[in-house]
This record gives C-alpha cells, structure tokens and sequence, in this order.
C-alpha cells in the first residue's frame, strides 16, 4: 500500500535522482560514529560513549531564495548580480529555463568553491517555442509557466516520471482564470503546455493553496510583470506554509513592488517594474538541519555561519525546534551553534509551517526511540501538522515510515504525521526515493545505527551536491568514499575521494576568507 504513494525514484526510465543511471548508481556507506569506552578501545559497555562532534559547515546559498532571485531577475528593468547562489540540480534547472525562455545568464570568475556568482540579463521580450525540463523542482514546475505566459510562443513542461505526479492543478487553472492559455488535455499535472502571448491580464483569482504554498508564489512572483497585477484569496481548508509565502513578498519588496497581505489568506502585488538589485543568497537555512541535528544525536557541537539574524527561510525554526530533543541552540555574531549530550529526548511537536524540516526531526525521533547503552528503552515522539509532505518530492510520510521500519524501527503513519515507539534498529538498505532530504535523514540514522547504506545519494544533488563530502567531514575518522564523486559528476572514482577530501578539509578555510569578505 504505502509503495503506490511514494517515487520510487526509477519510475518508467530507470533513473534513480535523475542525475545517476542505476547501472552505474553505487549504494552509499553512511558513516557511523562507534561507542568507544574510556580507555579508547571500541565497545558497548554501559559507561561507553561516542567521540563529541566538532564542526564547523558553511553551507551555500538557499535553495528557495535563489529560485525566487532568478525568477525576478528575469523580469528586473536591468542587468544584475546575484551573489552566492546555489548551484544544484533544482537551481540548474532554473537557470536553464529562464535561458530558454531568453534571459541571458552569465556566471562570473571567482574563487567560490559552492559555484559562480550570476549576472543576468533580462530579455527585452521572452521568447517561447522551446521545451523546459523541471526534473523534479517543484519551484521550476509551478514557477515558471507564469514567465513563460509573458513570452511569445509555445513552451512545453515536463519533467522526471514522479514530477507527472506532483500536484500542479490550482496553479494552473489559477493562469487560465488570469487570461493564460494552457494545454495539459484536462491532466492538472505535466507535461502541459503554455502558449504565451507576450502579456498576461492578472486581477483578482481564487486558489486552493493547501496542498502547496508554491501555488501562491508562482502567481505573486510574475505578478507585476501583469497588466492588472494579481489579488491572490486562498479557498483551502487549510492555509499553505505562510513563512514561504512571505519570502516571496519580501523578495518583491526588496525590489520596489507593492506586494502586501491584505488578510489571512489574501495577497496582493501591484503592476509595475521589479527592481534591477545585486543580491546576496543567504545560506540555505533548511540544508543545515541533518548537520546540526549531528550534534544532538552524537553529542558535541557543530557550527553554522553566516545565520541571519532575521530571516523568513523556514530553516530558521530549527532554533526553536532542536532544543525540544535536548541541547543548547545559539546564535552569536552570525554563528548558530548546535550543543548536544548524545542523549536525546523523544518529542510532541506539531509543525506545519516547516514541512520540509520533518524528515531530519523524524530521523532523529527514530534515534530518540532507540534503547540507551545502560539498557533502558528510548522514547517515543508525535510529530504532526506535516501531511502535506505527502506530496513533496515523494510521500514523504509513507517514505519515512517504510525506510524506519525496515531498519527495525516502529514507526506508524498517522493522518498528519508519524508516531515514533522504542525500538531498536539494524543496518540495511535505506532507499531515497529520489528525495534530497529521505537521503540526509537515512545519513543522519546512519550515525547511530551502523550498516546504513543509501541506495541514491546523488539525490542530494538537489539542493546540495557537496553533502556526501560534508557530511564524512563532520564525522570523526570517517573518509571520503570513493564513489562519493558520482554525486558531483566527476569523473572518476579516485577524482571523487580527492574532491571529497579536499572539499571536507577546505572549506572552514573557504568560509572565513570568501564568505567574511561578503
């Protein structure tokens, strides 16, 4: 049952991310950190305990700001720059659609090992009669046809097997009650096809956003690049993540648009320029969770930089949802600091306005429930308010009780979340649907639980293709694995385990020289 919900990640063509056939697809050893007794010698005594963490991860930049900043750079009055973007698979993806549709995009020399800064170069007309590949970005998806609907001519969308299954419905028919013509042949989902007609009414439109705040945003985002501008009233049951929501107004802000909240559930952007600016991408707030919820799990201290002092990234909300699982959070001069015991409580949360932070906390929910070294049980957790994870870049609920469960654990699906009983747990093949973020919480299990072994690791390619590296960089005694070079594309195993070397050795060097100077 639970199978039919989930991507397996090799739906039709065999490919697992997108990025690595399975023919050439390597499991990933996730690296353990062994229980050591005082005298050093390796055991499972009563009194044994794991070497203390101490990490420092700079992370580039986030994910959903450089999607939004590409978007509104496309459709400034003016050239721009955008500083410390994230290059991954989803913001590639971006970058390739918006040059389709004529914008020109130009990275620039630099010394940032994460990937070039951006100048782009709006198109004086988008042009269409072209085909955009989403792969399996949900901001690509459900961003972009809006842009497209100001181009001339057609552009087709597609995307990987599982993205024909992610829910594209309300937006679309939210573009065809704003005067956009749209062929998907009654789908609601890719392929579809928006044949632009260089200009687009907007005004005031109805949208049931409940199963994606995405849906708001890909109208707000192209929204004054429209004749009337949009009025966007949410009729769901449920309203959308807010937090990415205001992001998007935020961004529009920042840029001299008009863009408000008139009333819960109601936003508005008015006609008018967007504002040529150069920006600089905070780091990705929700790629730092598996790291510093590391510290909590093993005990000792991983560090951050670079953390805003206000910010409207999700991410942010790990400051208050960490300590719930034991530990100290701090924020100090930029620098968010994660202190952990190794002994983690089990949890009641209910979180849905951070939906995609679940699949860390319900990882380490299962490590909470495993029994403790002194032979007592674990604790048991609820964690709640995430069902609309059901249809990110998988279901991600199913996914994650499939994969607990199959090492051992006692996880049980609830309508709206998970609930997390003590058990103990194994090593095995833990599988990724093709899910960035069911990758990193399989490596985040895999530090207590020895064994792990994560059938697609190059999904983490999505929003960070440089995970396998940092992530062997924060364990101590770990070393990079030699086919850690297939989730940068390298070319060759022994290539992979250098970069991997060299990435995980350089970049607190990298952070207190390129990035302090930003």
């Amino acid at each position: 049952m639970l199978a039919a919900k989930m991507n397996r990640g090799n739906d039709d063509n065999g490919d697992r991310s997108g990025d690595v056939p399975d023919e050439v697809a390597e499991h990933w050893a996730a690296p353990t950190v062994p229980l050591v007794t005082p005298e050093g010698n390796p055991g499972t005594e009563l009194d044994a305990a794991r070497e203390p963490l101490n990490a420092y991860v700079p992370l580039p930049g986030s994910k959903s700001l450089t999607g939004r900043e590409l978007i509104l750079a496309a459709l400034a009055d003016g050239p721009e720059t955008l500083r410390v973007p994230l290059h991954s698979r989803d913001t590639d993806l971006m970058v390739e659609a918006l040059r389709l549709l004529g914008t020109e995009i130009t990275p620039l020399p630099g010394k940032n090992p994460y990937g070039p800064d951006l100048r782009v170069t709006p198109a004086e007309q988008l042009t269409g009669s072209t085909s955009i590949d989403c792969g399996l970005a949900g901001t690509v998806m459900r961003f972009v046809p809006a842009v497209a609907a100001l181009s001339l001519g057609p552009v087709a969308f597609d995307g990987d097997p599982y993205a024909r299954k992610r829910p594209m419905r309300p937006v679309l028919d939210a573009l065809r009650a704003l005067g956009a013509d749209i062929s998907d042949d009654g789908r609601g989902a890719l392929p579809f096809t928006v044949h632009g007609m260089g200009s687009l009414r907007g005004g005031r439109v109805e949208v049931d956003a409940s199963l994606s705040s995405q849906f708001v945003s890909a109208l707000l985002l192209s929204a004054p690049r429209f004749e009337q501008g949009v009025h966007v009233i949410h009729t769901g049951d449920r309203l959308p993540s807010v937090p990415h929501i205001e992001m998007t107004l935020e961004a529009l802000r920042a840029r001299g648009v008009e863009a408000d909240s008139p009333a819960t559930g109601e936003w508005r952007v008015a006609p008018g320029p967007i504002q040529a600016r150069e920006i600089t991408i905070e780091p990705d707030l929700s790629n730092a969770a598996p790291f510093l919820a590391a510290a909590l799990a093993v005990g000792g201290t991983v560090s951050i930089p670079h953390w805003p002092a206000e910010t409207t990234q999700v991410g942010d909300q790990l400051r208050e949802l960490l300590p719930e699982f034991g530990g100290t959070v701090t924020l100090e001069h930029g620098m968010l600091t994660v202190t952990g015991t190794g002994k983690l409580r089990g949890v009641n949360i209910h979180m849905p306005d951070a939906g995609e932070l679940s699949p860390t906390l319900v990882g380490l929910a299962a490590l909470a429930a495993l029994p403790r070294p002194d032979g007592t049980p674990g604790e048991p957790s609820t964690i709640t308010g995430i069902g609309h994870t059901r249809h990110h870049e998988t279901d991600r609920i199913a996914a994650l009780v499939a994969e607990i469960n199959r090492l051992g654990g006692n996880a049980e699906e609830l309508p709206d979340g998970i609930a997390i009983h003590p058990a103990e747990m194994h090593g095995g093949l833990w599988r990724a649907y093709a899910d960035h973020r069911i990758a990193t919480t399989g490596a985040l299990i895999g530090l207590l639980v020895s064994g792990v072994e994560i059938d697609d690791i190059a999904s983490t390619s999505k929003t960070l293709p440089q995970f396998p590296e940092l992530w062997r960089g924060i364990v101590p005694g770990a070393e990079a694995a030699e086919h850690d070079g297939l989730s940068l594309g390298l070319d060759t195993a022994s290539e992979g385990a250098a970069h991997g070397a060299e990435i995980a050795g350089s970049l607190s060097r990298f952070a207190r020289g390129f990035l302090e100077g930003i």
